[in-house]
Parts: C-alpha cells; structure tokens; sequence
C-alpha cells in the first residue's frame, strides 16, 4: 500500500501556524502569506469534504476581494442571495429583509454556497497566495509555553508525528476547538444545546425571480428550519431543536424530520415534491464561547473561539473577519519583533464585540417576545435598518448602529412585560384558499428589514 506523506519534518521556523483550512484558517493564511509571511496551514481532513453552513453574508464580499479570491468565486455559478425570509411556522406572519433596503448596509448581495466546493476553493487560493498547506495532518497537541515560539505536534495519515515551531499559532480548527479544550476553557451555552438535522434535496418549492436565491427561515414554537438554494436542482435543509427533546422522542433523524415538517404548513407547502439527494445527517449543535480568544502568542478565530446557532448565517463571515484581524494582529506583532500581547488583547475585544452582537440575537430569536417585535418592524429611529446591516455583517459601522441596536434589544425586554405588538401563536391555522395573503406578511416592495417596536 503506497501512502502520501503530507507531513514532513520543518527545517525553518514558521511565522505562523494555523491549524484548519476552513474559511477561517485560509482567510489567515491568505492575508498573512500575501503580506510575504511564511505560513503552514495544517488541515486534518482532505478537500473537498462535505460541511453545512452554507449561506453566506453580503459583507463577506469585502473580505473576498481584500484577499483577491472574488474574481474567481464569481465564475462559480453560486446563486446570488440578496434577501432572506422569516415565516412563524403556521403562515400567519412573515417578514421578507432585502439587504439593498437597509439604509446603512454598504454590501447588499451574498453567494449561497455547497461548502465542499467553497472552502476547497477557498484553501486552494491561500496555497496560490504562498500560504504552505498540509491536508491529512492532525494537530494533536500544541505548547507555548515558550517565551520566543509556539510548538505543536501533529500526526499523518501514515501514523508518524511531527512537530513544528513557529512566533504564532492561530486555531481556526472550528468546532474541533482544540486549542480551548486542550486548555478546558470552553463553556458551553445552557439554553442552546442543540442538534440540526438537515439534508440536501431536489424539488423544494422555491420562489420565481430574485426572491429564489433567499434564505428562508420558518420558525416554530421551539424549533425552526432553514432553507438555503445551493443550486437550481439542490436546496440544503434543516431543523434545528433541542437535543433533550430529540433524546426523548426516540425516533430516526430522517423520520423525525419529516414528522416536523408535516406540522408545518410553511414547510409542507415548500417540501412537498422534495426528495432527498443526499445522506440524512444529524449533528450536534451546541452552541459555546471560550474564556479566552487569545492566549501567548495563541489568536483563536472562527468557531475555535466560539460557535453559535447559526440562524442568521453569520459562521462563516465571523469566521473570515476574526481571521482578516489575526492577520493583521500577527503581521504587526512580527514587524515589531514582539509577542503582539497587546494587539491579541486588542483583537479578543473586537471580536467579542462583534460575536456579542450576533449572540444576543440568537438567544432572542427563541423567545416568543422577540419574534414578535421582529416579525412586526416599526420604522421609528431606523431601528430595522440596524438590524439589516448587523444581519449583512455590518460590524464597523460605528454608533449610528451600535446605538440602534442597543434600543432594538431595549424594545424586545419591554415588549417582554408590557406588550406593544400583536401575539403571535405558533399553532396550526385553518386552512385558507392559496390566494389568500398571509396574515401580517409584508409585501417585497415594503420589506426592508426589521423589526422595532412602537
């Protein structure tokens, strides 16, 4: 048996070493090795490989084109998401965001992607970039104890291990997280422990014109879906729910996914001529921050610093943009010949910033009060032009948004004891005629974005 040595034993020390080549490991590596670092990517599976988490943010477009990767992401053929939808689950209410409404969203169109091909894609233009890559080799353990460089030990496929030094390390081994379980700091959410069930299908009911490459969101009372368009013939879908309750239903993941599926008639209507193209897969969604996002000369990106629900689809461009930070943290810590101690600290605080702002809005998105103020916008201050741009990935766009989305939080916790808007019931309505409005729906010309209250 003949087997491939990915991993062999360094003979310089590297600038940076970067454990994963998702999008967080290659936007690293990318802008590090174009800036004329040396830089190892090690990457323990081999690409393409199947991953979920497949609709993009319009801001990632910046980031593409600041690594020089958009030119060749734009001949892919991945369909153009300018929107996304939100519907209760029964059809009574509906909100329709179109990113281009929103007054202070400065990017308004994203890719939906199949993440094999993208992140293949991805790893291919940081080794183009001069980033070295390693696939098939497993990071076991890494030491920095160090005070000049970081070392880790790594295995092949082939069983030997080989250990690399290097002044930096960066984590970008997603939910792996192993730098942070290595040293115990993660913490898991209490009230997100969770399992997506999901699968790519043909057939799905999509809508005609600009409207189909949307992602749709349907929520139920304590579950939801997303319906995300990766091509003309293969729609990815999936469930999110309570692991608990998953336990306790005792139930195939496939045969419980259709049984929720019939319970919704947003759902039935959308699957009902789907058939299923790939395996049914289940997986453990647990959502978790660590202590720490930085540690000596140690920056954590991406899931490795912490990984959420993914309702709003900000993965992958968190991901990218705490790895755009890295980079920049890493180049100016070795152009000054330090440990970076204080732009680590620096990079830890705006990426907390930045994940803080998309926690607290998944944590709002299961609870009824919060859906209610979303699914019912109010125009007052510009509130749901906020939650657009946050929603495209608008992080730096400064206090005419920060501001607004403090007061869009402000207005859920009132609404919360001293209700504003209209109930919203989960439960299943008697059935209407097809041409019959939904209830509360927004029409696309009005849809904007969110919410707010009165």
């Amino acid at each position: 048996m003949n087997f491939r040595f990915d991993c062999p034993m360094p003979e310089t020390i590297y600038d940076a070493l970067i454990i994963g080549g998702g999008p967080g490991g290659s936007s690293v590596a990318t802008f590090l090795a174009r800036a004329g670092k040396r830089v190892l990517v090690l990457e323990k599976e081999r690409f393409p490989r199947f991953h979920i988490g497949e609709s993009l943010l319009p801001y990632n477009s910046q980031l593409f084109a600041e690594m020089g990767v958009l030119p060749t992401l734009q001949t892919q053929g991945f369909p153009l998401k300018t929107g996304a939808q939100f519907h209760a689950g029964n059809g009574s209410k509906r909100l329709k965001l179109i990113f281009r409404n929103g007054r202070y969203t400065r990017h308004a169109t994203a890719f939906q992607v199949e993440r094999s091909r993208f992140d293949h894609l991805l790893l291919q233009h940081a080794e183009k970039s001069g980033a070295e890559v390693r696939q098939g080799c497993a990071v076991v353990k890494f030491d920095n104890r160090s005070p000049e460089l970081v070392r880790i030990d790594a295995r092949d496929e082939a069983g030997p291990t080989h250990t690399f030094h290097a002044r930096f390390l960066i984590d970008a081994s997603g939910r792996g997280n192993l730098t942070g379980n290595q040293q115990g700091i993660r913490v898991v959410h209490p009230r997100l422990r969770k399992l997506a069930l999901f699968g790519h299908y043909a057939g799905v009911r999509l809508d005609e014109g600009e409207a189909g490459g949307d992602t749709i969101i349907v929520r139920l009372e304590n579950k939801w879906f997303w319906i995300i368009p990766l091509s003309t013939e293969k729609v990815s879908v999936g469930c999110v729910m309570d692991q608990t309750e998953f336990a306790g239903l005792k139930q195939s993941p496939e045969d419980l996914f259709n049984d929720i599926v019939r319970s919704s008639a947003v759902m039935r209507e959308r699957m009902k001529s789907a058939r299923l193209v790939t395996p049914f897969q289940a997986t453990g969604d647990f959502s978790y921050r660590n202590r720490r996002f930085v540690d000596h000369r140690l920056i954590r990106v991406g899931d490795a610093a912490g990984f959420m629900d993914p309702i709003f689809s900000a993965g992958v461009y968190l991901a990218m943009y705490s790895g755009k930070l890295a980079a920049h943290a890493v180049g100016t810590s070795l152009a000054a010949g330090d440990d970076g101690r204080r732009r680590l600290r620096n990079y830890e605080r705006r990426v907390y910033r930045a994940m803080q702002l998309y926690w607290e809005m998944v944590e709002g998105f299961y609870t009824t009060p919060f859906i209610e103020v979303f699914l019912e916008p109010r125009h007052r201050y510009n509130l749901p032009s906020a939650v657009t741009a946050l929603l495209a990935g608008e992080l730096e766009g400064g206090w005419k948004v920060y501001w607004r989305m403090r007061l869009f939080f402000w207005v859920v916790r009132i609404h919360s004891r001293w209700p504003i808007l209209p109930k919203t019931s989960f439960e299943e309505l008697p059935a209407k005629p097809a041409d019959v409005p939904l209830q509360g729906a927004a029409e696309p010309s009005e849809s904007v974005a969110q919410p707010v209250g009165k």
